[in-house]
């Protein structure tokens, strides 16, 4: 009943969260500045700062005639009806106006995102009219910013979702060779996927999960690229079945019993990968751990309880030219995967070393990366916002950002306010609004926004003041920023070991082998390293990046060390199934022989797929898919194809240890 309600769109629009400290790490200085500030009086403004500049010398008489005008203009949108007086730059080629707005939180739908953004609409209007020539101009500042932020979502989820379906439908077709196969996983995974987003939406409005357009997005990949990954796997082993078998139901369960291990380990490890991010300080990671163990939970029962019955459906026909008849030859025996792994295992330690030398060689890419975006520069296209902060920064410096906000106890913001004067970095400190319990002073930072001067400011800011009376705290956006970056590295410290641990376990539980699970799991974080390293150098070097933002090293790897377990499973696996009857090097060929096609048609789908975030012009997204991309293009080429094969096949029957396949009949059949 709830698969239903949530199919048929019951559950409606997902929600997030109406405050900035439901997106902070609880306990931050941020956090608690902001919890203070909602409780004022005055609801917290945002400023919108309109800035004109003559590029070709000082402002004209006319220029600043339509300044004027254009202030008076600006009153009745103001939040108090007043704008700033226009302050002339110190060359006379530039003036800004501020214009104070009622603040909305950033990520909020509704009426008071709807009222912001008519309001940044209606001063670009009037920016725009009879602007004398020559005369450069936009509407910058935090609020505008935030609007045009929220704009990079505007249709994001349908843009997305289209584009995804569509490169997901070309490699099936191209990997199936068939005229319609390729529709069956297809619908059964986008199926999954608009059933998981439901389930998402409703969680949102019931539970209090907080689902913004970044974790849809993600979540959406996931369940695309994960899906038909398993998908791939159960087709590939029902097409080998029915070479076994006459009858299609009887290939069908040996395909499904064979394979359905391999794929929950799978989709187990992913799902408890995911679910370590709730112990994350930072509410994004928490609340994408929860969003994405929960598609990918979906995405399975659909491949497992869906996919069999719709191929069922449809028959051999499905497959139809390369239809395979009971009786026919396995290709797989004697084809090309079978000739590479006879030709890696054949002398398998210099393969070892000169894939691991490439693999390290493309680590050291992260040598010297810089980390941490500012809001600016979170946006790989130029908006007005964008375009405004830079000519503010050209002509006033980088001081006329957001400001600071030191939330105190009332009655101590005379001792705050001192204090803050005196503290370098900080180029002015201004009464703000206070209640009977609270008082805000705000303080306007040397540095742009986002700045490392802006954020040293805030930090010396913050030692000055510890211990001050009034329990003084630091919020506003760089302050915000900061806690963020602490407390994305205090995530990192405790997910990566935890993901390391389950994958480990996973594995250790599924192959019975200590060697066979330390031996992988680093194997997937050398391809991991050698994805983020391979990836900086392009965004250094070829893409003219900024930094890499501070979530990306962190979800990357949980998406690769995660997702990349699963091509370890299907490999390893039926190598441990094929070594019931064979040797160690021999059971890894037919093993390689028998997935390596799959692998790797799953593993460029799943790039495919995560490449696709890059659509949105928003640099963090565009960063996570292209390092995933590369990551799952090295895992599936050169480390599940041509590394571990080697290194099964140079460990030699030690690799099973303590245990022995040989002895006994495999636990999991792929």
């Amino acid at each position: 009943m709830l698969v239903a309600a949530a199919f048929l769109g019951v559950a409606g629009e997902a929600t997030t969260s109406r405050s900035p400290a439901d997106r902070l790490p609880a306990g931050a200085d941020a956090t608690e500045a902001a919890i203070r500030q909602e409780a004022l009086p005055r609801a917290r403004t945002s400023a919108a700062i309109v800035v004109y500049r003559r590029a070709d010398g000082r402002l004209t008489g006319a220029d600043r005639k339509r300044i004027a005008a254009a202030r008076r203009a600006f009153a009745p949108l103001a939040q108090d009806g007043r704008p700033s007086p226009a302050r002339v730059a110190p060359d006379g080629r530039a003036a800004i106006v501020s214009v104070p707005l009622r603040a909305v939180p950033s990520g909020v739908d509704g009426p008071d995102a709807d009222r912001l953004e008519r309001t940044i609409e209606a001063l670009r209007a009037e920016v725009g009219r009879d602007r004398p020539p020559g005369l450069e101009a936009a509407v910058t500042g935090p609020a505008a910013l935030q609007v045009d932020l929220s704009n990079v979502f505007a249709g994001a989820d349908t843009r997305l979702l289209a584009v995804t379906a569509l490169v997901v439908a070309l490699l099936l077709l191209i990997t199936y060779r068939s005229p319609w196969l390729w529709l069956v996983p297809l619908t059964v995974v986008a199926l999954g996927d608009r059933v998981a987003a439901s389930l998402l939406a409703l969680l949102s409005r019931e539970a209090g999960l907080d689902v913004d357009g970044t974790t849809s997005g993600i979540v959406s990949v996931l369940v695309f690229g994960a899906g038909t990954n398993y998908a791939l796997l159960l087709v590939a082993r029902y097409r080998e079945e029915l070479r076994r078998h006459p009858s299609t139901a009887t290939a069908m369960r040996a395909a499904v019993r064979r394979a359905a291990p391999a794929i929950l380990a799978s989709s187990g490890t992913v799902s408890l990968s995911l679910m370590t991010l709730v112990l994350a300080d930072l509410p994004l990671n928490r609340n994408l751990g929860l969003s994405g163990a929960l598609g990918i939970a979906t995405a399975v029962v659909f491949v497992l309880g869906l996919l069999p019955p719709a191929l069922l459906l449809v028959g051999r026909s499905a497959f139809w030219p390369l239809v395979p008849r009971h009786g026919d030859a396995d290709p797989a025996r004697d084809g090309w995967w079978s000739r590479l792994g006879t030709a890696i295992t054949a002398r398998p330690r210099p393969v070892v070393l000169v894939t691991t030398a490439l693999l390290a060689a493309l680590a050291l890419g992260t040598t010297g990366a810089t980390t941490g975006l500012s809001q600016v520069e979170q946006l790989r296209d130029r908006p007005d916002s964008v375009v405004g902060q830079e000519l503010v920064e050209r002509s006033f410096g980088g001081g006329l950002g957001e400001p600071a906000a030191i939330l105190t106890a009332a009655g101590t913001e005379d001792r705050v306010a001192a204090i803050a004067r005196d503290t370098r970095g900080i180029v002015g400190v201004d009464d703000g609004p206070a209640s009977d319990r609270w008082a805000q002073v705000t303080v306007r930072l040397d540095g742009a926004p986002g700045s490392d001067a802006s954020l040293a400011a805030v930090r010396a800011l913050r030692e000055r003041l510890a211990g001050t009376p009034g329990d003084p705290r630091v919020g506003g956006g760089d302050a915000e920023d900061l806690d963020e970056r602490a407390a994305a590295d205090r995530d990192r410290g405790v997910v990566v070991p935890l993901v390391l641990l389950v994958v480990s376990l996973v594995l250790l539980g599924l192959l019975r082998s200590i060697v066979a699970a330390v031996l992988l799991t680093i194997t997937n974080v050398v391809s991991w390293a050698a994805a983020l390293g391979c990836a900086v150098l392009a965004f250094e070097h070829a893409l003219d990046f900024p930094a890499l933002d501070a979530p990306v090293a962190l979800l990357s790897f949980l998406f690769l060390v995660a997702l990349g377990v699963d091509y370890n499973i299907f490999l390893i696996t039926r190598a441990r199934e094929e070594a019931v009857r064979a040797s160690t090097r021999r059971s890894i060929v037919v093993a390689l022989a028998r997935t390596g096609g799959v692998i790797t048609s799953a593993g460029i789908v799943l790039s495919a797929v995560f490449a696709v975030l890059g659509i949105l012009p928003l640099i963090t997204l565009t960063q996570l898919g292209i390092v995933v991309g590369i990551g799952i293009l090295i895992d599936t080429l050169l480390v599940r194809t041509v590394l571990v094969p080697a290194l099964v096949t140079a460990v030699g029957p030690r690799f099973w240890w303590p245990s022995d396949p040989s002895r006994g009949t495999s636990i999991a059949r792929t």
